[in-house]
């Protein structure tokens, strides 16, 4: 890094993942957000976290007797929380919200501020409820908290700030509060709008258009979101009618990234009939090794050690130990294990290793083959929850080969990343941002096999530290591409995994070894963080 000071950032986000028990996150952007969080502090970049105290957290997705995901939200207390005694005031509906500030620095995290509408005297006091809870007004007012309550609580607590990066458009308000500071001290709006587009940086995540929030003009303006300086045409102009947050934030950054370098292509596709938008670069993800990897497994393989093989083995026992305190299921230690944990979307193909029984079918039903899946749909999302069903069904029918560990988080996360042997990735591509599980894994000595999306491209060597599902084949027929993946998928697993797994360990080990020396540098978060400075906080 160069010698002068380094812009001091705000970086915003509706959810952080910084430890099991400390609910404020729902999935793969509060984990980026916790870990990038954490490099943070030990780095030492001059980087705060803004988000939201959530009182009920994300849903807690329990499996009912008869096989389907039930949400609950119990309330949780956290007495680790500093009170900074401040308190700042957010106008939703014309009513005043006061958010309290608290301050969470226990995990070893650069500085995160959350917001907390729960307060004695709001009437909207539920706004802080649920991450991620209800509908279309309700997503509004929390969004609203995080950034105008978010820029407000920087002012207040006296926190000087250079960038404001926003991940994701929930963060998008934030910008519409810089705006209205610096019109309030006489700037007209159009250069207003301009010095504070200067100031702010954004990460875009989803690369499927629909999955990108939007909202009517009219409730916007009803909730007071324009801040009191858009119009209903300024606010047209900037994000569209209905007003899409990803294209807002899009037209309000000087600068954009995404999350890998293929999602930078996809994203830069997707936007490309957004005039006056920020150029989309990418910046691909990475993880905080401390919080997730074994680094005996990091030095073992630096050492070209057979010991990783040992230590991997120990890594499973615990994982299938693990799987019998939750379920009660016995697998097999000296069995191919699969790992798979992702939310409950179609497009990531939960089941799609079951997508032809006749030739998986004898493999799960002998227990040479096994599979742990998990992950959580969200609570308005039927379909997912049919998704998770269906797996659960599943582990019905493969009793001891097949299993699902319900309410997914942290801990199970980091279990399946050590303990599995494969980590399985089969998305439809291109719409898979990022994912930075594979990461975990490929740093542990557990071998991805995987379509080549997200961040795989770029780390994946075939047969050497993993196995590539296809060539990176896209095609927007569903039914085309997922027939084409199935034969590649089954090609791979059958003639390539499962051989190299049961009768060439002497090759597996090495791999092993070469999935940790190939990722353990060029993903892990201190490379994001740097790259985040050179490339997007540093003006040029």
């Amino acid at each position: 890094m160069q010698s002068k000071p380094l812009p001091h950032v705000a970086y915003f986000c509706m959810e952080y993942a910084l430890q099991s028990d400390f609910k404020m996150y729902a999935g793969g952007l509060g984990i980026l957000a916790g870990d990038y969080l954490k490099g943070a502090k030990d780095h030492k970049f001059p980087i705060v976290g803004i988000g939201l105290k959530w009182k009920q957290g994300y849903t807690d997705q329990r499996i009912s007797p008869d096989g389907k995901p039930v949400d609950t939200y119990p309330i949780y207390e956290y007495p680790f929380l500093q009170d900074t005694g401040v308190t700042v005031s957010v106008t939703i509906r014309k009513r005043e919200v006061k958010c309290k500030v608290w301050l969470c620095d226990k995990f070893r995290n650069a500085p995160l501020y959350l917001l907390d509408t729960d307060v004695q005297g709001n009437e909207d006091n539920w706004i802080t409820g649920q991450l991620y809870g209800w509908f279309g007004e309700e997503r509004i007012a929390q969004e609203m908290v995080l950034g105008i309550g978010g820029v407000k609580a920087l002012r207040a607590l006296k926190i000087p700030i250079d960038v404001y990066h926003f991940n994701e458009g929930h963060a998008l308000f934030a910008g519409f509060e810089l705006v209205r500071e610096k019109m309030e001290k006489g700037k007209p709006f159009e250069k207003a709008l301009a010095d504070s587009r200067d100031e702010i940086v954004f990460t875009t995540h989803t690369p499927v258009v629909q999955g990108n929030e939007s909202h009517y003009l009219d409730r916007l303006l009803y909730m007071g979101a324009d801040n009191g300086v858009f119009t209903k045409q300024q606010l047209k102009k900037l994000g569209g009618a209905p007003f899409n947050m990803t294209v807002g934030a899009l037209r309000l950054s000087r600068k954009a990234n995404a999350v890998a370098q293929l999602h930078a292509e996809t994203a830069n596709k997707m936007w490309k009939d957004v005039k006056d938008r920020a150029e989309i670069i990418g910046i691909t993800n990475a993880i905080h090794i401390p919080t997730w990897v074994d680094r005996r497994i990091i030095k073992a393989a630096k050492d070209n050690s057979s010991n990783i093989w040992r230590l991997h083995q120990q890594n499973k026992k615990k994982l299938l130990d693990f799987v019998y305190q939750r379920t009660g299921v016995r697998l097999k230690r000296d069995a191919l294990l699969l790992g798979f944990s992702r939310r409950a979307v179609p497009y990531k193909r939960s089941d799609f290793i079951f997508s032809d029984r006749s030739k998986i079918d004898k493999l799960f039903k002998s227990g040479k083959l096994q599979i742990i899946f998990s992950g959580k749909a969200h609570p308005l999302d039927d379909g997912g929850k049919r998704i998770v069903a269906n797996i659960v069904a599943l582990t019905k029918k493969y009793p001891g080969s097949v299993v699902f560990l319900e309410n997914y988080d942290m801990t199970i996360g980091s279990m399946l990343v050590r303990g599995s042997d494969v980590w399985l990735n089969n998305p439809r591509r291109p719409q898979e941002a990022s994912g930075t599980s594979g990461m975990k894994a490929a740093m542990n000595g557990v071998l991805n096999l995987s379509i080549l999306d997200g961040w795989w491209p770029e780390a994946c060597q075939h047969g050497v530290n993993g196995w590539q599902i296809g060539g990176g084949y896209e095609n927007k027929n569903e039914k085309k591409l997922d027939a084409h993946d199935q034969k590649a998928f089954y090609k791979v697993l059958l003639n390539e995994v499962l051989p190299t797994y049961y009768e060439d360990k002497e090759h597996w080990v090495e791999m092993m070894k070469q999935s940790t020396l190939t990722t353990h540098k060029e993903f892990a978060v201190k490379r994001m963080l740097e790259e985040y400075y050179q490339q997007l906080y540093i003006k040029r």
